[in-house]
């Protein structure tokens, strides 16, 4: 059933990411771990150098930068830099907790700080999470309004649509029109352009002020935006800026922007993924034996009847508590109803009642477009969740 499904595409999934993680590994680790050698035999000549020049202990100099290694998680450095711990500073803290980025250049070292934070990034992150749903909701309405109106255009050139207004026709292509919905991969194409766009303005920026190579501008722009946050590169850090208070607005609107074209653009992508992992559960299951299937059929017949099955084809968080109870093919058996089987049948009335006096609120139905399956909105929870509805609405004519 519908469980057994759900549960094939989440361990499918999990082989998945734990095969790309490995493959991960193993690219990485041939890629970076020749330079980490280098660097450490370069250190080591170092280090022994100066304690022969300087007659130093090993052990002595050792000591000495270990507690410079403290004082850098302290927020001391070498060169210039600007308080850790101002307001600005503490600003752009609470910026990268809350956004969960986390460069991690910036620690608190009090225990009354750590306890603050724990509390503070809990409901700071689930208000920020709640934002950028709330961004994606309306980035997918404004997305499918302006896919639509063109789509609208080209039927007009064509002169299958009036050009006096929307309505009032009842052609097949106005009905197909009032259904329509963008695909997810116009969508994603849309997003990537965004993303890219907003990464190249920022590098723009970043490469002169911060003095980093364009390269390395995109580098941190991706590590920011997808909210990974290595801390390697950070923005805004040195002491004093040529127009400083200018830099520091273009540099939370940037993050901001960027944070959320890429939380929306993930979330498009893991419906692509989604696709794919069914996509390759179908042609896992067209090689299953239909033996096989035979008799699971036979060991459920008495369960439920033949003439009871039910086509899947359009399953929804509406349908599903329904299609899942098989209470009707065991009263038809006739056996005795049980108690789990009273309980279900009850869960089924109020959930059919809920839906009932909730079309009665809104005064109409909510219609279930047919093609909503093929253009990868249908489902979800969550961030998905909040596409497939504002999809549904904006599919409406207008």
């Amino acid at each position: 059933g519908r469980l057994n499904a759900d549960n094939a595409r989440f361990l499918l999934l999990a082989v998945l990411i734990v095969l790309y993680m490995l493959c991960g590994a193993a690219v990485f680790s041939a890629i970076e771990l020749p330079t980490e050698r280098e660097a450490k035999e370069r250190w080591e000549e170092r280090l022994e150098n100066f304690t022969r020049r300087h007659n130093l202990s090993r052990a002595e100099l050792r000591h000495f930068l270990r507690e410079y290694e403290e004082a850098s998680v302290a927020g001391i450095r070498v060169d210039d830099i600007r308080p850790r711990w101002d307001f600005t500073g503490a600003f752009y803290f609470v910026g990268t907790v809350v956004s969960t980025i986390g460069f991690g250049m910036t620690t608190p070292a009090t225990v009354g700080g750590k306890i603050f934070l724990i509390f503070y990034g809990l409901i700071g992150c689930a208000g920020t999470i709640l934002f950028f749903n709330l961004f994606l909701e309306r980035l997918i309405t404004v997305i499918a309004y302006v896919m639509k109106s063109c789509h609208e255009r080209q039927l007009r050139r064509k002169g299958v649509l009036p050009h006096n207004g929307r309505r009032g026709s009842g052609t097949s292509e106005v009905d197909s029109l009032a259904g329509w919905k963008p695909s997810v991969y116009y969508v994603m194409l849309i997003l990537c352009v965004a993303s890219l766009i907003i990464s190249c303005c920022a590098s723009a920026m970043y490469t002169p002020i911060e003095g980093w190579s364009y390269f390395d501008s995109l580098y941190f722009c991706f590590v920011a935006f997808s909210t990974i946050g290595f801390g390697d590169l950070v923005s805004s850090q040195n002491i004093r800026y040529e127009s400083q208070g200018l830099y520091r607005f273009g540099n939370f609107v940037f993050i901001l922007m960027g944070v959320c074209c890429i939380y929306s653009l993930f979330n498009v992508i893991s419906i692509v993924i989604k696709q794919s992992i069914n996509w390759i559960l179908k042609k896992l299951a067209c090689k299953c034996c239909h033996k096989c299937q035979r008799r699971l059929f036979r060991s459920r017949r008495n369960v439920v009847m033949p003439g009871n099955v039910r086509s899947r084809r359009n399953i929804s968080i509406e349908t599903d508590v329904v299609n899942e109870s098989d209470t009707d093919g065991r009263r038809l058996s006739g056996e005795m109803i049980s108690m789990k089987d009273f309980l279900a049948s009850n869960k089924v009335s109020l959930a059919i009642m809920q839906k009932q006096l909730s079309e009665s609120a809104n005064g109409y139905p909510r219609q279930m477009s047919s093609n909503s399956k093929q253009n990868g909105f249908s489902g979800g929870v969550g961030a998905l969740a909040i596409m497939n509805n504002r999809l549904a609405e904006t599919s409406v004519d207008r």
